[in-house]
């Protein structure tokens, strides 16, 4: 692409080092352009240098003037509208740059911007302070120097370079106005996001639960059981499973009525949560008053242990149960299995079989106890928990 300031004598302050930094910042601008309209693999790296290079120089020329302007003592008129252009540029810069990715051709956008700004900063008002520089060199006093600057073009040159300065004073409101707009359309898309990810993770969450009891229900059970089957046979560890059902319950719903019959369950399945010790293992709703927990990388006697552990948990929770044959408060019957499924062809409900087979055995050998599965007994693998 062609440069797009092109330099010429027009532009020329008579101030040498000015002139020499307006040179610097004409190749800066330039090189800029070139690497927005670039196609090169590494285009981002190089227009952040760029960038950088750029708004650092542009700082260093805008001291060097300003520090000039005070050498020269130039009248305070000029020097505030001088100031107030260099801060204005820095700002709309940043804001532009920032904002780049949200234009719908930021190339063109920040071009058209870089350059018009440089015509107007040189043929306006640093040629107009050069001006005033020259008369007080000549033995003005600045405010001479700047009455005589503001009279000595025709009235024609004075309203083309109002008009100028105006256009882009509106153009360059216009850039930050739509610069804020699409800031504040990303940070409003951005909250959205986050809330519907935020309300996606609560009814995933709600999906998985248990209503009543704040555990998981069957449904996840089954999807969690799969996957812990899966990993432990690629890992043939053996995975460890507890079917628990709370005693006489049906009675003690006929003597308390439902609703106290909820808060019985709620407070059993606490128990047996507070149990289960570790985070991977997951206690689950199986259905009524039956829950289910998988125990990851635990075999036969550990499985067993914790269903023991469990029990006496809910006993000790000392639950006023006056219709139950089995004991005055509410107790819970618990049946232990675990595999290996890396040594068995059987699958993930065989296992829940088998806890179902050994919750039975508890039930006939007088509830308020936990059985362990007569299977077992083919396991290898993990030690106790």
């Amino acid at each position: 692409m062609d440069t797009s300031f092109v330099w010429d004598d027009h532009f020329v302050t008579e101030l040498d080092a000015v002139d020499e930094q307006h040179h610097d910042l004409v190749n800066l601008f330039n090189e800029l352009s070139q690497g927005l309209f670039s196609k090169r693999s590494d285009r981002e790296v190089v227009l952040a240098d760029t960038y950088a290079r750029l708004l650092a120089y542009t700082n260093h020329h805008f001291q060097e003037e300003e520090e000039l302007m005070a050498h020269h003592q130039i009248d305070d008129r000029h020097v505030q509208s001088h100031k107030s252009m260099h801060k204005q540029f820095v700002e709309q810069v940043i804001v532009l740059w920032s904002q780049r990715t949200t234009m719908t051709d930021p190339a063109t956008t920040l071009v058209g911007f870089l350059t018009s700004w440089l015509g107007l900063h040189i043929l306006g008002i640093d040629q107009s302070m050069a001006r005033q520089i020259k008369s007080i060199r000549a033995g003005l006093t600045p405010e001479a120097a700047y009455d005589k600057e503001r009279s000595a073009h025709d009235n024609g040159t004075q309203a083309l370079l109002k008009m100028i300065g105006k256009l882009y004073t509106a153009l360059s409101s216009q850039n930050a106005q739509l610069a804020l707009a699409n800031q504040t359309l990303e940070d409003r898309v951005a909250s959205r996001t986050r809330e519907l990810q935020a309300a996606n993770a609560k009814l995933q969450a709600y999906s998985r639960t248990d209503g009543l009891l704040g555990i998981a229900n069957r449904a996840y059970f089954n999807e969690r059981l799969e996957h812990a089957w899966a990993m432990a046979r690629r890992c043939g560890s053996p995975l460890g499973l507890v079917m628990i059902d709370v005693d006489c319950f049906k009675r003690y719903n006929d003597r308390y009525g439902h609703l106290q019959g909820d808060v019985c369950l709620q407070t059993v399945a606490d128990a047996i949560k507070n149990s289960a010790l570790r985070e991977t293992d997951l206690v689950a709703r199986y259905g009524g008053e039956e829950l289910v927990v998988i125990l990851t990388d635990t075999d036969a006697d550990g499985a067993h242990d914790v269903a023991q552990r469990m029990v006496q948990s809910v006993r000790g929770l000392r639950l006023l149960h006056e219709a139950s044959p089995v004991a005055s408060y509410i107790t819970i019957s618990a049946g232990a299995a675990s595999k290996v499924p890396a040594a068995t062809p059987w699958s993930a409900r065989d296992l829940v079989r088998w806890a179902d087979e050994a919750l039975y055995a508890a039930k006939t050998a007088g509830r308020n106890c936990a059985v362990k599965s007569a299977c077992d007994s083919l396991n290898v693998g993990a030690g106790e928990r």
